[in-house]
């Protein structure tokens, strides 16, 4: 089947892309589909929330199944901050390395064993006619001392560490992210959801 992904986050999709590769949902972009891309608000309590809201205006909008997620890192020392605002955490005016470095400076003067968190991606797949699917996956770790430099991770990532790989998600090769993490999680829950329905 094939799915609009609707996302304009070009790492995200390209997750997707691989995580769905040979399986039974065949992603495309909506640029990939001659598609503008919609501006849908998340104002949604939790990550699930926001991803069939996303999922739904896209399938409502152009009448094709529609894939979305929501994500983001919820931090245990923070209450489970920033989780839906992950985004937008701080000064809007900051990109994906200055959000990372604010929840560092948030979290100054915890130590390493207090530093807990987890990554939450939240798919939500809407075919017009059918009950939408809707699963989650997570991935625990805890937020690194410092911003570490280099690999090919976004968003937190290069804080995000996984103490029992001793490296942030940041250093790690798509291929180990994909079989470790919150989307390839979800992808695979998404997938098992389909097939038993």
């Amino acid at each position: 089947m094939r799915v609009l992904v609707a996302t304009t986050n070009q790492h995200k999709a390209r997750e997707f892309q691989r995580l769905f590769t040979g399986d039974i949902l065949e992603v495309r972009t909506p640029a990939e589909w001659g598609l503008p891309p919609l501006t849908v608000e998340e104002t949604g309590a939790t990550f699930a929330a926001n991803a069939l809201t996303k999922a739904r205006a896209y399938a409502s909008a152009y009448r094709i199944p529609a894939l979305a997620d929501d994500s983001g890192i919820r931090v245990d020392a923070l209450a489970g901050a920033p989780g839906v605002r992950s985004a937008r955490f701080g000064r809007p005016d900051l990109d994906d390395e200055g959000r990372a470095r604010y929840l560092l400076d948030c979290l100054k003067g915890i130590s390493g064993c207090d530093r807990g968190a987890h990554y939450v991606c939240a798919l939500a797949l809407v075919v017009p006619g059918e009950d939408p699917l809707v699963v989650e996956g997570k991935w625990y770790g805890r937020v690194a001392e410092q911003y570490l430099e280099g690999g090919t991770g976004f968003g937190y990532d290069p804080v995000f560490l996984i103490p029992s790989l001793g490296e942030p998600v940041s250093r790690l090769t798509p291929a180990e992210k994909d079989a470790l993490g919150h989307r390839g999680k979800a992808a695979r829950r998404l997938m098992a959801a389909m097939t038993t329905r």
